[in-house]
């Protein structure tokens, strides 16, 4: 979770339309979207939304003011947003990094993200889906929904003066049915943490894991 996200985004994205290739697509109000099975670059705006098309290509997918909507079987290298929310379609791939700042992030069935998946404000959720680099967060609720996977363990982080949210109750982090946790999972302030009696989860550290049986807590 970067500071310099917000302000290297918007300058990204300022400087998009000088040196954006041939197959980026580039806005600074608006929708930017790519069509369903179409390859592109860098597909990026400032205020508004990007759209990705079922089963389309692109290199990176970034807003500042807006939401980031990955199609179905859509393919990513990095998504990025400061203030909207991000979802991951079925069976969508992002290669590396997903980040938000305020906003819920939605990885729905299938969805893949084999790097490191950050958010500071906004609900995480999981439908049999895979986060291969861990889950980093501070105010977010977390859940790791049924049959979901993620290898790296998660970080729930301290707040400090750099990071502001209006809720302060503890997050509620929820480790589902048949899911699995890789690595610790560290809890740096206070959380509610319910884990399903056929979790498979690894270390803990702050907190103390309420067991549970059935679909949820």
């Amino acid at each position: 979770m970067r500071l310099t996200l917000l302000s290297a985004l918007i300058a990204v994205s300022l400087s998009a339309t000088a040196f954006a290739s041939s197959d980026d697509v580039s806005k600074i109000n608006g929708t930017a979207s790519v069509d369903a099975g179409a390859h592109a670059g860098n597909v990026s705006t400032v205020n508004g939304s990007v759209r990705i098309g079922d089963k389309a290509v692109i290199e990176k997918a970034s807003t500042v003011n807006g939401s980031v909507d990955l199609g179905d079987g859509a393919t990513a290298n990095t998504v990025k947003t400061v203030n909207g929310s991000l979802t991951l379609g079925e069976r969508s791939q992002v290669s590396g990094e997903v980040e938000n700042v305020n906003g819920r992030v939605k990885l729905e069935n299938g969805a893949e993200v084999k790097g490191h998946l950050s958010n500071v404000n906004g609900d995480i959720t999981m439908d049999h889906a895979h986060v291969g680099g861990g889950i980093e967060t501070v105010n977010s609720s977390i859940t790791v929904g049924e049959g979901s996977k993620v290898d790296g363990g998660i970080l729930v982080k301290k707040p400090n003066m750099g990071w502001h949210s209006s809720d302060s109750r503890p997050p509620t982090i929820v480790i589902g049915p048949h899911a699995v946790v890789n690595g610790t999972m560290t809890f740096e302030r206070e959380v509610k943490l319910y884990v399903s009696d056929s979790a498979t989860v690894g270390k803990i550290e702050g907190a103390t894991a309420q067991k549970f049986s059935g679909a949820s807590p």
